[in-house]
């Protein structure tokens, strides 16, 4: 019956909201045994209830304890490892024997030291990267929940928008800034003309271990949403969206003639360039074309003067001729 009271007891306290690595790596039986010779100095009586005290003390409510068991993912074999050699020799050496309270306080201190120290040379975990994917290189080990957190960020990244002209080449990489497994399966998909995220709208394009896609010449047809989803196993990791715009030529053609007009319609016909780097010669047309009216004007102007003043010796010899033959006649 006392036996029966004492495990109760005792899983009801290590079931309590403060858990830690010890819960998780202890078993209760074992926490029976080392509690079992616990004795109040003071009463000198034996006291179980204190011994789950100080555990819950010295490593439940132990904020370094849980801060030391944060390792990253599959390190926690490693910290059971460690907790049970510091643990397990306590269980052994009090296992039915009577040992003041005093006694307990110090060892249990000391093994709490110990795994703080050990533990917190195990490797830590990269960090979390936003905005989206499942990162379980990112996954912290939980003392509090004996499990690992995950980054909890969606499977679906926000849509990249692309601008392309119409016959140019348009490249998308499925690329994440965390850590990939080696074993990953690139799935492609596209939704024609709309912007979208609903998966049942998309159709898939290729299946392999490419991340890059690649449209050597896009059309207007290519206008629409891309995924990218990054598979491990049977397990979805990440899901990228790219939407694609196609500026057709003929309007991209417009757009570059009715700039240039707009341009040379400025002051004194004058371009504006731009400050960061060579002007554009196709934006210097009207210059151009201005220089070679000018051009073009001084040389008829040129002309005219020439075949002007060569007519003038002409003139003079005809008027000459006109006197010669009035002076005759007289």
């Amino acid at each position: 019956m006392c036996t029966s009271v004492l495990r109760l007891l005792c899983v009801s306290l290590l079931l309590s909201p403060s858990l830690s690595c010890y819960q998780c790596f202890v078993d209760v039986q074992d926490s029976l045994r080392l509690c079992w010779g616990h004795v109040l100095t003071e009463h000198n009586v034996r006291n179980v209830d204190g011994c789950f005290r100080k555990l819950d003390r010295i490593f439940n409510n132990n904020e370094t304890v849980i801060e030391a068991g944060r390792v990253g993912q599959g390190y926690d074999t490693q910290l059971k490892a460690i907790l049970d050699a510091e643990i397990m020799p306590l269980v052994e050496e009090f296992d039915n024997k009577l040992n003041p309270d005093t006694v307990y306080e110090e060892r249990l201190q000391t093994a709490a030291d110990n795994f703080i120290a050990a533990a917190s040379k195990l490797p830590r975990v990269t960090g979390c990267f936003p905005p989206c994917g499942f990162q379980s290189a990112g996954a912290v080990y939980n003392c509090i929940t004996c499990k690992y957190d995950s980054c909890e960020f969606p499977l679906d990244c926000p849509v990249e928008e692309i601008k392309v002209m119409e016959n140019s080449r348009s490249r998308m990489r499925c690329d994440v800034p965390f850590g990939l497994p080696n074993d990953i399966e690139v799935i492609w998909r596209f939704a024609e003309e709309v912007k979208t995220q609903q998966l049942d709208q998309f159709k898939e394009v290729t299946v392999g271990v490419d991340r890059l896609y690649s449209i050597p010449s896009t059309r207007l047809h290519h206008q629409g949403t891309y995924q990218c989803e990054i598979y491990s196993g049977q397990n979805s990791i990440v899901r990228l969206y790219y939407y694609i715009t196609v500026t057709p030529q003929v309007v991209a053609g417009h757009t570059e003639l009715q700039e240039i007009f707009d341009l040379s319609l400025l002051p004194g016909g004058q371009l504006l360039s731009s400050p960061d780097g060579p002007p554009n010669p196709i934006l210097q047309l009207p210059s151009l074309l201005t220089a070679c009216l000018t051009t073009s004007l001084l040389l008829l102007c040129l002309s005219l003067g020439a075949l002007y003043w060569s007519s003038i010796p002409q003139r003079r010899g005809d008027a000459d001729e006109t006197d010669g033959s009035e002076d005759e006649e007289r």
